[in-house]
């Protein structure tokens, strides 16, 4: 099928945006960087804080997952509508209503006096999450044009991505040792006046769908299906697979997501195009971002146990582990984005980094009761630290370059849900089959002893390794197939194209 171009309208709009704001792109950079950051660490800076909120606030453990879905529901349902909504009214009012909205959230969850106040405000969190997120990264994808800088900033944008779940982890542990559960969300208050500031200053105001209708239908549809897939995998961690509020959800989501498919081949706005999600290049780098979101959880959320459970690490020395992880990651996210894709190509650098990952987590399967940080953890935390490094700023480039100005919004959206559903997806599937490892291995034993049930849980950590392992080495699968050879369109210097 033919090739549709940007837009003479689309693209004289993005040559004044560019051209007006060159001298100030690296500090447009760095206030979207400090956005997206203050999104990303909320998937896990309050994780850390969960026990001691728990214990101010009263509520029972049935009631702590809340606390996390309730977030996870809301930014999940409405990433699309937010995508929308960016593209339609402007991305700089898009933005800075988000900034100031998470800030809203957080400050009223830091001051919750019960659990229902903390949960509205998670909630709330996620609602204003969805509309900034998919904003900062479609105001990268604009705001750089030239294909070198725009990798440049993509290494960033990606290695925040990747590594704001530790970074999250990190920060966490600080402020709840330090101060108090409360300021791990006070403390998005702070970054928020600094995002805001710096938004009101330097973005500029350009509508490149203004001329488009919001596709109620669809809106509906999709932050239904979204809604229900994402509940469904979340009650599989607290009931079980056979509950009919699993597969129920599981399978309503679904049916609602094709019915939202069917509809937007129909519809003369679409929420969104199916020009985005048909090309070979951009549908690779989508499942990238799912399949990397699912496996990420396999570090993040068993190795935060065993570093903490077996180990013994406080909260703070937990997150300080994961940094030589951070550290590896946004070394090879500038490597990949600015020198090894635009020479050989994303179907060569993000299985390769896939394959790197999948090694570092098979290597973390060897894990034991006598081993240590040092000599059994620190190692494949950097190998694979290097291999999401190459998979992670290469497929985000991929799955936002060279769409219209005007679908830049939905776009963007597209890659924010597929790295939430894919967390939602890894957490549920994970924690499953680590609790099965765990029961397996304790069945025939002496369950009491305190000997077998450490080797039980160690056996449940493993386990989950080696399913992230072969999430990886699916991915690996799935990028080297579908990607085209050589050099991304949009990686070139010639006009952006989206392959219909």
């Amino acid at each position: 099928m033919p090739n549709k171009t940007l837009s003479d309208d689309a693209r004289q709009g993005a040559a004044e945006t560019t051209a007006e704001g060159s001298p100030r792109r690296w500090w447009i950079l760095a206030v979207i960087a400090v956005a997206q950051l203050m999104v990303v660490l909320d998937a896990t800076i309050v994780n850390i804080a969960l026990p001691s909120a728990q214990a101010d606030l009263g509520f029972s453990d049935g009631n702590r997952q809340w606390v996390v879905t309730a977030y996870a529901l809301a930014f999940a349902s409405l990433l699309l509508l937010g995508g929308r909504l960016a593209d339609l009214f402007g991305r700089k009012p898009a933005f800075l209503v988000g900034v100031a909205g998470f800030a809203a959230a957080s400050a009223l969850g830091g001051a919750a006096t019960g659990f229902g106040m903390l949960v509205v405000a998670r909630a709330l969190q996620g609602v204003f999450g969805a509309l900034l997120a998919p904003a900062a990264l479609s105001l990268l994808n604009t705001t750089f044009t030239d294909a070198r800088e725009k990798a440049r900033a993509f290494s960033v944008y990606g290695a925040i991505a990747g590594a704001g779940g530790a970074v999250g982890l990190l920060l966490g542990g600080l402020l709840t040792d330090a101060f108090d559960w409360r300021w791990t969300l006070y403390v998005n208050v702070l970054i928020a006046v600094v995002a805001f500031a710096g938004g009101w200053t330097l973005l500029g105001s350009h509508r490149d769908a203004a001329g488009s209708k919001l596709d109620v239908p669809g809106t509906i549809l999709v932050a239904a299906g979204l809604f229900s897939v994402v509940y469904g995998f979340s009650n599989a961690e607290t009931l079980d697979w056979d509950s009919a509020q699993t597969w129920g959800f599981l399978v309503a989501g679904g049916l609602l997501l094709v019915v939202f498919a069917w509809w937007q081949s129909r519809a003369a706005h679409p929420l969104l195009p199916l020009r985005i999600l048909l090309d070979r290049d951009r549908g690779a780098a989508f499942l990238t971002v799912l399949i990397t979101g699912a496996g990420m959880f396999g570090v993040f959320l068993f190795l935060t146990y065993y570093l903490q459970l077996n180990l013994g690490f406080s909260p703070t020395r937990t997150g300080v582990a994961f940094l030589p992880m951070v550290g590896a990651l946004m070394v090879m996210a500038q490597l990949g984005t600015t020198v090894l894709v635009p020479r050989l190509g994303a179907k060569t650098v993000i299985p390769l980094g896939f394959a790197v990952a999948t090694a570092g987590m098979a290597w973390l399967t060897g894990i034991g009761l006598g081993s240590t940080y040092l000599g059994d953890v620190l190692p494949q935390l950097i190998v694979i630290g290097v291999g999401l490094g190459l998979v992670m700023p290469p497929a985000m480039q991929m799955a936002t370059g060279g769409v219209a100005a005007e679908d830049a919004g939905v776009a963007s959206a597209t890659v924010n849900a597929m790295q939430q559903v894919g967390g939602s997806v890894g957490t549920a599937l994970l924690s499953t089959l680590a609790a099965s490892a765990a029961t397996d291995y304790l069945a025939g034993r002496d369950a009491t002893s305190k000997l077998v049930q450490a080797q039980a849980t160690i056996e449940s950590y493993t386990t989950a390794f080696w399913w992230s392992a072969g999430f990886f080495a699916v991915g690996a699968v799935i990028a080297l197939l579908l990607h085209r050879r050589g050099v991304p369109q949009q990686t070139a210097d010639a006009p952006q194209v989206v392959h219909m």
